[in-house]
């Protein structure tokens, strides 16, 4: 199995709720292809080096999959006939990519990323206690 990355600039006046059916496809359709979706990496709203369809900003997202070239082609055709998608970009990370490393990676991560967590809830929250010359400072009426 081949390991891709795609690229997608969307328009960035899109509202969240407009982009979400254009990637919900996306995460349909590589499971009937029998890929596997890696990471889908949202890297916001950024200025383009030129104008596209006359804007000058586009909302960039990464896809990073696995897959074979029927599931790119139907990809990228999905991308080109959809108006709110102005650019995309795929390609090719790795010609044989091991899934079930990729797999045990990302269960390898996420374990770090929730003991990471729980460690940060079970530290103590640390106050400032007032130091030993310190004085509490008063002050005087009529100076």
């Amino acid at each position: 199995m081949k390991r891709y990355e795609t690229i997608v600039i969307i328009d960035p006046d899109l509202s969240k709720e407009a982009e979400t059916p254009i990637f919900e496809r996306v995460n349909d359709l590589i499971p009937q292809y029998k890929g596997f979706l890696i990471e889908t990496d949202d890297w916001g709203t950024k200025k383009l080096a030129y104008d596209i369809k006359k804007k000058n900003r586009g909302h960039y997202v990464r896809l990073d999959f696995c897959g074979d070239g029927a599931l790119i082609q139907e990809m990228e055709r999905l991308f080109r006939i959809d108006d709110k998608v102005m650019k995309f970009m795929t390609v090719l990370l790795d010609e044989n990519a091991d899934l079930d490393a990729i797999k045990a990676d990302l269960a390898e991560k996420a374990a770090a990323k929730e003991q990471a967590e729980a460690e940060k809830a079970d530290e103590p929250v640390e106050t400032e206690a007032p130091t030993e010359n310190s004085e509490p400072t008063e002050e005087k009426e009529g100076e």
